[in-house]
């Protein structure tokens, strides 16, 4: 069973990482957005939660296919993003990264559209501001590479200990982000993107099992030829496990969460 991870080559040679690309209709290739939409989706199915009735909550969810692939299951599924105003002024509506209709969220038609209407509602949130009726109401949450824009590596760990209210006794959270491979002292913060170290990562695991919460960590790192390879602005290579923001080398990780049970 897949636990909280960094991203790794050897995971795209992997049945679970090929068998979620044919569900998500995506051709496998070298790319950690396509990683962390497989990652999810294996931790959530592992975990028993993808079948009919089950909720799950998303966070930021773009354009993502996630929402319409849970749907295609039969859970009933919450997508937030963002308002619209506000997008726009982060730059998400240009780069076409923001969704503000359940229209743009079954692209692919990987559910069937009936079915994705009767299951998916989408509604505008703030991360940094989750509404009271939410609390207690999910079976699984997750979000894509979203938490790294809440504005600090503060918001960021404080979305990461809230958004844990919304799920129900035993429930599952994953969320994947922005991983510092370059330093665990100098990073990004207090900006539009911000990347987290080791140290905040080890802040959020302790501060969740100090709550009673379920995580469990692997902090390896990938030592294949293609991890060698680091993207760099405008990020245009095929090879995409890597890449150069600011003067930081990043990568994503996932942090697979359990609800205590009481």
């Amino acid at each position: 069973m897949l636990i909280s991870q960094l991203c790794k080559e050897q995971d795209f040679h992997t049945k679970w990482f090929k068998n979620a690309c044919l569900k998500l209709r995506h051709t496998p290739k070298y790319h950690r957005k396509l990683w962390e939409y497989c990652y999810i989706y294996q931790g959530l199915l592992e975990r028993g939660v993808l079948s009919p009735n089950k909720k799950g909550l998303g966070f930021g969810v773009g354009k993502e296919p996630l929402v319409s692939l849970f749907a295609s299951h039969g859970c009933q599924i919450t997508a937030t993003d963002l308002d619209l105003e506000r997008a726009k002024k982060q730059g998400w509506v240009d780069s076409n990264q923001h969704s503000n209709a359940l229209s743009d969220l079954n692209q692919l038609g990987i559910c069937d559209p009936e079915q994705f209407a009767n299951l998916v509602t989408f509604e505008n949130m703030d991360m940094n501001h989750i509404s009271d009726k939410y609390v207690n109401t999910y079976d699984f949450i997750w979000s894509s590479c979203s938490f790294e824009h809440c504005g600090s590596i503060e918001l960021g760990k404080r979305f990461i200990i809230n958004q844990m209210e919304c799920l129900r006794p035993g429930g599952i959270a994953i969320h994947t982000t922005e991983f510092n491979l370059s330093s665990n002292e100098q990073t990004l913060d207090n900006s539009g993107t911000v990347l987290f170290r080791k140290q905040d990562i080890e802040w959020m695991v302790q501060t969740l099992q100090d709550a009673g919460h379920s995580i469990e960590i692997d902090y390896s790192v990938g030592t294949g030829p293609i991890e060698s390879y680091i993207d760099v602005p405008p990020y245009l290579s095929n090879h995409h496990l890597r890449l150069l923001i600011g003067q930081f080398v990043s990568t994503s990780i996932g942090l697979i969460m359990k609800k205590k049970e009481t």
